[in-house]
C-alpha cells in the first residue's frame, strides 16, 4: 500500500530528485486551477543525453521512494531516452532532451499556468 503523501512534500521531493542528478532547466505548472486536467502539477526538466536522461528518471524514481514510501505509478520512454514520463498520478514528470524539449514545447501549450523555475 502507498504511503500517503501530501502533494507539496511530493513535488519538492520530485525536485530534489532532479536537482541531486543535475537535472536542467526544471519548472512545474500547477494546473490545480485549470477543469478537467489530468493532474495537478506537470515537472518538467532536462538532461544533456540519453544516459543522463535515463539517470535523472531513475533518480527521481529512487529518491522519491526512499524518501516518501511513494512508487511511480507508470513510466514511458526509456526506449529512446529522449522524452521519459514518470506518472506519480498528482504530479507527471517530463525529462526531455533540450532539443525534444524545443520542439514540443509543452510549456507553451499550457502557458495559462502558473509556472515556477528552480534553480
Amino acid at each position: 500500500m502507498q504511503k500517503a503523501v501530501s502533494t507539496k512534500k511530493l513535488l519538492s521531493t520530485i525536485i530534489e530528485g532532479i536537482a541531486e542528478k543535475k537535472g536542467e532547466h526544471t519548472i512545474s505548472l500547477d494546473f490545480k486551477n485549470i477543469e478537467n486536467a489530468i493532474c495537478k502539477y506537470f515537472v518538467i526538466c532536462e538532461g544533456n543525453s540519453t544516459t543522463h536522461v535515463t539517470a535523472i528518471a531513475d533518480g527521481i524514481t529512487d529518491y522519491v521512494q526512499k524518501n516518501t514510501g511513494v512508487k511511480v505509478w507508470q513510466k514511458s520512454g526509456y526506449e529512446n531516452a529522449e522524452w521519459i514520463i514518470l506518472d506519480y498520478a498528482e504530479i507527471m514528470v517530463h525529462i526531455f532532451q533540450p532539443y525534444v524539449r524545443n520542439y514540443y514545447n509543452i510549456e507553451e501549450l499550457w502557458a495559462d499556468c502558473p509556472i515556477k523555475q528552480y534553480k
